[in-house]
Parts: structure tokens; sequence; C-alpha cells
């Protein structure tokens, strides 16, 4: 997020009584009913502030999918292993080898249906 006043980053805290790693998403998700999660973002370079308090009306929850659950698991490993690799050939060289494999499994999968 950039600041609306300057366009510096800002940062994000929430709380007051969660630690300062705290992210939105983990607070949200361990709020109970009707409890109340503060947001503060702030601008270190122009002093902008804002203070925003959320409150938690009801909580559906529903069964999740252990596959989908899975996956993107999975996804979010692959895409913090990717953001660390700073060079672009190792990274164009990492796409072209997904895209063979992605083609030798279509491949095996075409050929097993044609055999049934």
């Amino acid at each position: 997020m950039d600041c609306p006043a300057c366009g510096s980053p800002v940062t994000l805290e929430v709380g007051p009584d969660r630690p300062l790693s705290t992210s939105l998403s983990d607070a949200v998700l361990a709020a109970e009913e009707d409890e109340q999660i503060e947001v503060t973002r702030d601008c270190w370079d122009c002093g902008w502030h804002e203070t925003r308090a959320l409150r938690v009306k009801s909580i559906d929850r529903t069964a999740g999918d252990e596959t989908a659950v899975e996956r993107a698991a999975l996804i979010d490993e692959i895409t913090d292993e990717l953001a660390a690799i700073g060079c672009v050939g190792t990274l164009e060289e990492t796409l072209a080898a997904i895209r063979r494999q992605r083609e030798t499994d279509s491949a095996r999968t075409d050929t097993d249906d044609a055999a049934e």
C-alpha cells in the first residue's frame, strides 16, 4: 500500500493487543465474534496516519477441501521460492521445465485415455 498523501510505502500494524508482526488476515481469522480489530497505517516519510476499526459481526465456518488447501499451500511455497530467485535466466529455465513437464503429463494422460 502506498501513502495517499505522498506515494511512499506505508506500514500496517494490527493491534493494539497483538504482536507487531501480526498480519491483518491472521488477525481476522483468529478473531472471535463481535471482536474489534484496529488497523493502523503510517507513512514515515510525510507523517500521514490512519486508524480503522473492524468489528467481526458473525463467523460462518465451512469444511474445507483438503486437496484445495494442500494445493494452495504448495502454490504459496512455489511462489515464495520463485520470488527469492534473482536471476531472470533461472526463472526462464524454470518456466520452460514446468511447461515441458505439463506437456509430458498431458501427452501421458491423452495416451491413457485412448487406451481405455
